[in-house]
C-alpha cells in the first residue's frame, strides 16, 4: 500500500493560525474534528515534533501529516461515460455535467464521479478513509464543469498543495439576478454554516473561514447578468453564498436565490458553471490551462432569455 504523506510550509499569512485550522483548510474534504483526532494520534507533525490542535504556526513551519489507511472502499465501480479533457498516469481533468454528485454521500451512494472514475481508473488515491478518492476539490451537484483529480499519492499531495497556496486559478461563469451598479467588484465575507439550516451556508458568520471572491459583469442584461468569476478562497457554496449575500444570486439557485422574476422563465438547475482552471503539473511542473465553455444548457437559456 502507498502510504500517503501531505507536507506544506506556512507562509507569512498563516502565521498564528492553529495547527488544526491550517490543515482543516488544507484538507477540505476532511472535517476539523477529524483532523485534530488525527492531531492527538500524533499524526501531525511540525519542523519533524507532534505539536497539538492549539499550536501556533509561524512562518517557514515545515508541517508533515501522516492520514491513517484507507479503510477498504464500499464504492462501487460503475460504468458511467466521463468527458475527459486530459489524462496521463498522474491526473486528469474531467468536465462534469449538471447533475452529477462528486462522491457518496447519504443518498447518493451511486452514480457518483467517484463511481464512475473508479470505473475508469481502477485505482484511485484517498486520504483517511474519505470515500473521495482522488478528489482535491468538488462541485455542487447542478454545478457543471471543470474538476481536476489525482491518480497517484504523490500527485495528490501537490495538487492538495497548490489548492492550499493558492497557486490554483479557477475561473466560473454564472448568469445573475438583477443589475450590477459596478462592471467588476471584490466580495469580502466570511462563509460558515447557517445556524438555523445545516444544508445551508451563510456569509459573514462569526465562527465562518475567510472568503473572498472577485467579478466581471460579461455582459449586463435587463433582468440579470453574465458573470465571470474568480474565487480566491474555496468554502463550501461559496460563490453562490456571496452573489446571494449582494443580492444577485445565481438564477435558479433553489437554496439561495428565492423565487426568480418569472418573466426569466424556468431554469432546472443552477447557472453556474466551473469554466477554467490553471495549475501546475504534479510531476513536471508545467503550468497547465484547461477551458470548458458555457454549458449548453446554461447558453441555451441565456439567449433565449435575452430574448424574451
Amino acid at each position: 500500500m502507498e502510504l500517503t504523506i501531505l507536507q506544506f510550509t506556512a507562509t507569512d499569512a498563516d502565521a498564528g493560525m492553529r495547527l488544526d485550522v491550517f490543515l482543516a483548510e488544507a484538507q477540505s474534504e476532511v472535517t476539523r474534528s477529524q483532523i485534530k483526532k488525527w492531531i492527538d494520534a500524533d499524526r501531525a507533525l511540525v519542523n519533524g515534533r507532534a505539536e497539538a490542535a492549539r499550536y501556533k504556526l509561524k512562518a517557514g513551519d515545515a508541517v508533515c501529516l501522516e492520514p491513517p489507511p484507507l479503510a477498504p472502499s464500499q464504492t462501487l465501480a460503475e460504468s458511467i461515460p466521463l468527458k475527459i479533457l486530459f489524462e496521463d498516469e498522474h491526473f486528469l481533468v474531467i468536465d462534469k455535467p449538471a447533475g452529477m454528485v462528486t462522491h457518496p454521500a447519504p443518498g447518493h451512494s451511486g452514480g457518483t464521479l467517484v463511481n464512475a472514475l473508479l470505473h475508469h481508473c481502477k485505482d484511485l488515491p484517498g486520504i483517511g478513509g474519505v470515500e473521495r478518492p482522488g478528489i482535491v476539490h468538488r462541485l455542487d451537484k447542478e454545478t457543471s464543469g471543470l474538476v481536476a483529480v489525482a491518480k497517484t499519492n504523490a500527485a495528490l499531495n501537490h495538487l492538495a498543495g497548490q489548492f492550499k497556496n493558492r497557486t490554483i486559478q479557477k475561473v466560473y461563469l454564472a448568469l445573475a439576478q438583477g443589475r450590477f451598479k459596478e462592471a467588476r467588484g471584490k466580495i469580502d465575507s466570511s462563509v460558515g454554516r447557517h445556524k438555523g439550516d445545516r444544508k445551508k451556508m451563510t456569509a459573514g458568520a462569526v465562527d465562518g473561514r475567510e472568503a473572498e471572491t472577485y467579478y466581471e459583469v460579461k455582459e449586463q442584461y435587463d433582468l440579470f447578468a453574465w458573470l465571470r468569476l474568480f474565487p480566491k478562497t474555496g468554502r463550501t457554496h461559496q460563490i453562490r453564498v456571496h452573489l446571494a449575500s449582494i443580492n444577485h444570486p445565481v438564477l435558479g439557485d433553489k437554496l439561495y436565490g428565492g423565487r426568480m422574476d418569472p418573466r426569466l422563465g424556468r431554469l432546472s438547475r443552477h447557472a453556474l458553471h466551473a469554466h477554467r482552471l490553471e495549475l501546475n503539473h504534479p510531476a513536471t511542473e508545467e503550468r497547465m490551462l484547461f477551458e470548458s465553455p458555457f454549458a449548453p444548457d446554461l447558453e441555451s437559456y441565456r439567449l433565449r432569455a435575452t430574448k424574451s
